[in-house]
């Protein structure tokens, strides 16, 4: 599916395609697309993430954006506002701007030590009607900040805990008002001595059966260090958190409206960037999208 193509090479194509990323024409703060891209450096191979408490084995297939440059694409490039607190971002190696780019963030909540003990007795059909409730009771809140009203069709895949390693993946079918097209929400966690190893992807539903595929990928090759890990937990000393898996299923460290709601509404609307531009020609594209034209990035936000 995806081609051995650098993560700048695909930014750069999106900047020919689609005309610009930011900010007034004369700004001398500015920069070219071609330069913010030169300044991007992704990683592959083995990642230490911040903090020494988990690293990501990258195979060739994908790369890894620092905490600055994850910052720099979602606020300088993607006009979000400043202070997204992330570890980073994965992406495929043939670029997260391609017709089917997608992108994971990757971010650490020290919630505490989350128990596995609910494993076996979770009923995950009437786990997955209390979501959709609490959803739609959400919207309100999400309307109030900006962002479009949400509901939960159902899984997309089912929730699985490996019992072995201690990390836990499910996805989630979402329709967003405005859209056509169903949404996809790809949840990773990997829990470990004190805290929760969070990754999010978004894409679209047709994407299933490629990001699924993909997705086992990134659960793999995820992991604490030695020290952090589940099994390093030690209860005498250690801080426990408040909830099991159900609730971090349900909700816990990912629905917290904050940055994960923040993140989730920016790749949405960087998925429905990429499906313009390319339905479209591209200038006109990016000014539907932006509302003006900028041939340059804001070096100073």
């Amino acid at each position: 599916m995806f081609k051995h193509l650098s993560l700048a090479l695909f930014l750069l194509a999106l900047g020919c395609m689609t005309g610009a990323y930011a900010q007034a024409p004369g700004d001398d703060k500015a920069v070219s697309v071609e330069q913010f891209v030169a300044s991007l450096t992704p990683q592959s191979g083995k990642i230490d993430l911040p903090g020494g408490l988990a690293t990501l084995n990258l195979p060739d297939s994908f790369r890894y954006l620092t905490p600055a440059d994850t910052e720099r694409v979602l606020v300088q490039a993607w006009g979000n506002p400043p202070g997204h607190k992330t570890l980073g971002m994965i992406v495929p190696a043939s670029g997260v701007m391609g017709k089917d780019g997608w992108g994971v963030i990757v971010t650490y909540e020290g919630d505490g030590h989350v128990k596995d003990s609910d494993a076996d007795t979770i009923k995950y059909d009437e786990l997955l009607k209390d979501m959709q409730e609490a959803t739609l009771e959400a919207n309100s809140e999400r309307k109030s900040q900006g962002y479009a009203a949400m509901q939960l069709v159902g899984w997309a895949e089912k929730p699985s805990y490996e019992k072995a390693t201690h990390k836990m993946f499910w996805a989630k079918e979402l329709s967003i008002a405005g859209e056509n097209e169903h949404s996809l929400n790809y949840n990773i966690r990997v829990l470990g001595r004190e805290g929760v190893l969070v990754l999010n992807a978004v894409a679209t539903m047709d994407q299933i059966a490629s990001i699924r595929q993909e997705m086992r990928k990134v659960t793999a090759f995820s992991d604490f260090t030695p020290g952090n890990r589940y099994a390093d937990y030690n209860p005498a000393t250690d801080k426990a958190a408040e909830y099991g898996l159900a609730a971090l299923v349900a909700g816990g460290v990912a629905s917290k409206l904050g940055l994960f709601g923040k993140l989730f509404a920016l790749l949405l609307a960087f998925k429905k960037l990429i499906l313009i531009a390319l339905g479209t020609a591209g200038m006109a594209a990016w000014n539907f999208f932006r509302g003006k034209r900028n041939d340059k990035v804001d070096l100073s936000k």
